[in-house]
């Protein structure tokens, strides 16, 4: 018998319980028919003050993610979205897919992880940006910009610019208001990038790169868009949403 809600599609996502953007994101992105299932990766409110406070926040999460896997895995998603960017590219543009085969292993071999180190580029080329300069807009530490500008140019594109906005802590970072991310987004796009990509899941950005796409007149790719609409088309459930950007709204 199918599930009486999710008559279409389970999602599992695993995300930091420090997160508070993830959640509803994902739900007002839900079409009819899909639902989403939340696992935390108990990690405690990292201070950041610095490159070396931001590392053991990327280890406390990427500790905590196979415990969280093996909860949201009960329900029997159809999918499991790693709902937390920066792990997917930390030390190694292949980063997710190490992921992904560590917890294949673990819970099998039909497990579908989506991670933003697959969600990322096949967004950007959904959009048209088969390559060139992009510009990068993160919560993170400087540090971060290594691990970046490896990933996206293990991708094909260039990193042009990046913007980080050094957020206090993790729990912080959804405290970033739609002002500072009009203004960033703005300053990144006088660089003249081909496409504009958010990191850090904890960023409340979907709807306001929506609304940047207008007035820039170039792609902005927040990232639990991309994961969320990665999710959904690598399982065939096609709809379009608005609200969200170009990509949910047309591809």
């Amino acid at each position: 018998m199918t599930d009486a809600l999710a008559w279409r599609m389970k999602i599992g996502v695993v995300t930091p319980s420090v997160n508070t953007v993830v959640q509803p994101e994902y739900d007002d992105m839900r079409p009819r028919g899909v639902t989403n299932h939340i696992a935390r990766i108990h990690i405690p409110d990292w201070v950041v003050n610095d490159d070396n406070d931001f590392s053991g926040l990327v280890r406390d999460i990427d500790l905590g993610v196979d415990d969280a896997v093996a909860r949201v895995l009960t329900c029997q998603p159809d999918c499991v979205v790693l709902g937390v960017s920066i792990e997917a590219v930390w030390g190694d543009p292949d980063a997710g897919n190490a992921i992904r085969n560590r917890l294949r292993a673990k819970f099998g071999d039909d497990l579908q992880l989506v991670h933003a180190g697959d969600a990322i580029p096949a967004a950007l080329r959904a959009v048209g940006v088969e390559d060139g300069p992009i510009g990068v807009l993160t919560p993170y530490q400087p540090g971060s910009e290594t691990h970046l500008r490896t990933f996206v140019e293990s991708c094909g594109y260039q990193l042009r610019t990046a913007v980080h906005l050094c957020c206090p802590t993790a729990v912080q970072i959804a405290h970033t208001s739609g002002a500072t991310l009009r203004r960033e987004l703005a300053a990144i796009a006088e660089k003249r990038p081909r496409a504009i990509v958010q990191f850090g899941a904890n960023m409340a950005v979907g709807r306001v790169a929506a609304e940047a796409e207008q007035w820039l007149g170039l792609p902005v790719i927040a990232v639990n868009t991309a994961t969320y609409w990665h999710a959904l088309r690598s399982n065939g459930i096609d709809d379009q949403a608005d609200g969200f950007g170009q990509l949910l709204a047309e591809h």
